[in-house]
């Protein structure tokens, strides 16, 4: 079974997550239009490409400004492994 990036990061951000009340419901999350995608709910296995997602505790800007980091990333290492030849890196998503 895979997993999401709110499952795999354990950020509490999820719908029901310890830390909504805190930090918001993150929006890979509710990213609707992204489900499927790399196989995941919502924008759960394209959180790099969504505005505002939690990393390292902080509050992440857009793609551009947070690619460096996603790409080291463990869990988006683990969604291009896990994906293969099928990875969606979600460029025709990149306006989300």
């Amino acid at each position: 079974m895979v997993m999401n990036c709110w499952e795999f990061l354990k950020c509490g951000r999820e719908p029901g997550g310890s830390k909504v009340g805190e930090l918001g419901v993150c929006p890979a999350a509710t990213a609707t239009r992204l489900d499927a995608c790399n196989q995941g709910k919502n924008g759960g296995r394209l959180c790099w490409l969504i505005h505002a997602t939690l990393c390292g505790n902080q509050v992440q800007g857009d793609l551009y400004s947070k690619l460096g980091n996603c790409s080291k990333c463990e869990f988006f290492k683990k969604v291009h492994q896990e994906e293969g030849a099928n990875f969606d890196f979600g460029m025709k998503y990149a306006d989300t």
